[in-house]
């Protein structure tokens, strides 16, 4: 069969165009479906001759859908403890009493401000850990007449990786290694609270320290420096990252200058193992 060439080609489609238009015979749709091209709907002239409708506005491309904003983590509940208060097994004023928050630290007497970590029902009671205890147990104070405030800052203690993890309102602000507890005398786990802010002059603490609400129930032989964990600097830059203390965190002078300004007294500390 002879080849028809390009040009001729181009001639025989406007050919057709022009007959199919002239005699009234819609033009077959197939015209319109190269890649690119906007279908449009036939309307009648004047004529009643069906003609390519103009599009009125041009076509806009639609915008991706943007991606849901991650959930806030709610606030922390923090409260004052202006003297001792008994903790009881449940949220109720005539359950056994299994511990006292007291209105001070255990060894600085700086005034208690203690994490709140669930409310009754009612709201009530809060449900605390209790400080400087072991075993670690749980209590729920009253909170009638105890001034409240809050922070959407905490701490992650990873044991296993020896880091600590700083998070604000659910997300991860920054990270530093730590040196934990030694083989001998492990850091415990548990969830504790500041319960102090304390400057030093430098030494084995470095120059300053956040003790907090737990305990060490296994220390060294002969050790004499109280059994009260805390977060603190070191004059042994070295351990930091290993297993190397008698329970306590020890990290660098540049970590506790970005520590100060966030942890008050009451923010959480998970500790995990």
């Amino acid at each position: 069969m002879r080849k028809i060439g390009p040009l001729r080609t181009s001639w025989v489609a406007a050919a057709v165009v022009a007959a199919a238009v002239a005699t009234g015979v819609p033009i077959a749709s197939g015209l319109t479906s190269v890649a690119g091209a906007v279908p449009v709907t036939p309307v009648p002239t004047a004529a009643g001759n069906p003609m390519p409708a103009e599009t009125s506005e041009p076509v806009r491309d639609v915008a991706a859908p943007r991606p849901p904003r991650p959930v806030e983590q709610a606030a922390h509940l923090l409260v004052r403890v202006p003297r001792d208060l008994a903790a009881r097994a449940r949220p109720n004023a005539s359950a056994a009493v299994v511990g006292t928050v007291p209105s001070g630290s255990k060894y600085y007497d700086v005034p208690t401000t203690a994490w709140i970590e669930k409310v009754s029902p009612d709201g009530r009671w809060g449900r605390v850990e209790i400080p400087y205890v072991w075993p670690r147990r749980h209590g729920w104070i009253a909170l009638r007449g105890l001034a409240r405030h809050t922070t959407k800052v905490q701490l992650r203690v990873d044991l296993s990786e020896h880091r600590i993890t700083v998070e604000k309102a659910g997300r991860v602000l920054f990270g530093m290694p730590a040196a934990t507890g030694a083989a001998g005398s492990p850091t415990p786990p548990g969830e504790y609270f500041v319960t102090d802010r304390i400057p030093f002059a430098g030494g084995s603490l470095g120059t300053f320290a956040f003790g907090i609400s737990g305990i060490q129930p296994r220390l060294p032989a002969g050790w004499s420096g109280g059994n009260q964990l805390a977060i603190h600097g070191t004059n042994a830059p070295s351990s930091i990252g290993r297993s190397a203390s008698a329970g306590c965190l020890r990290v660098s002078e540049r970590s506790l200058d970005r520590l100060m300004p966030l942890l008050q007294l009451g923010t959480p500390v998970l500790v995990a193992p």
